[in-house]
């Protein structure tokens, strides 16, 4: 959505590579404040967890990347309650940074997408610009109302975190037990591969009654954790799909 949203406000957006890390899917931090020094950017978008590696950022990456910034830095934390370390979260480096950003959204945890319901942290002055600038009625009063009870029942509604962060985890040892690679995720998806044709594997496993997501680098496959059934489902298919390759 970046890039579109730059065509309508008519601004530039520069993509940056990721390539850090075992599997490549980190950021460098000097590579990313080498980018910044040439490019010098009024905005950075940063996410962690990344979609659709699933890869979550050291803090002192984003402090290092912050550092460099000349303007505002946003990090994307969607799916931070789904983190292997809850205490990793970049809410944590907001004190003494008044040009840092951290997003968050009622769509992933508390499975509540069809609220479209956003929301983040950052300094006062920030929050007093977004006011200035938000578009009028951007909220509706129904939507309001089932966020806060949401938040009223926050234990009962993030209960399932836990046990999908723990089939997320086992699902990554299988694949890997499978001789498939599998980034480590600090989401609620694995992704997984590498696959020569991956579009075939893919429809394999749809002709089988399991639809998982063609995206990310080539050769890999998303898959989003689901109840032990679904993902039942989804070892019997792949292990079907794997053996007819």
């Amino acid at each position: 959505m970046h890039p579109e949203i730059t065509q309508t406000t008519s601004t530039r957006w520069v993509p940056a590579a990721r390539g850090a890390g075992d599997d490549g899917f980190g950021i460098d931090p000097g590579q990313a404040v080498a980018v910044i020094r040439e490019v010098q950017p009024d905005l950075i978008f940063l996410a962690s967890p990344n979609n659709p590696t699933g890869t979550a950022l050291p803090l002192a990456a984003i402090e290092e990347v912050y550092a460099a910034a000349p303007g505002l830095v946003v990090i994307d934390e969607a799916y931070a309650e789904f983190s292997r370390d809850p205490s990793r979260t970049a809410l944590d480096l907001l004190p003494g940074r008044e040009r840092l950003v951290v997003t968050r959204t009622m769509s992933k945890a508390f499975a509540m997408a069809g609220t479209r319901l956003g929301y983040l942290a950052a300094s006062p002055e920030v929050i007093s610009g977004l006011r200035i600038v938000r578009m009028p009625y951007h909220l509706s009063a129904v939507t309001q109302a089932v966020a806060r009870e949401a938040l009223r029942h926050t234990d009962e509604l993030l209960a399932t975190v836990c046990d999908l962060c723990r089939e997320r985890d086992a699902l990554v040892e299988w694949l890997r037990g499978r001789g498939l690679s599998a980034a480590d995720s600090d989401a609620n998806f694995v992704l997984f591969g590498t696959f020569a044709d991956r579009h075939a594997v893919w429809q394999g496993l749809l002709d089988r009654g399991v639809l998982i997501r063609e995206v990310g680098p080539p050769a890999w496959l998303r898959v989003s954790v689901g109840t032990p059934e679904e993902m039942a489902a989804f070892r019997t298919a792949l292990d079907e799909v794997l053996r007819n390759e």
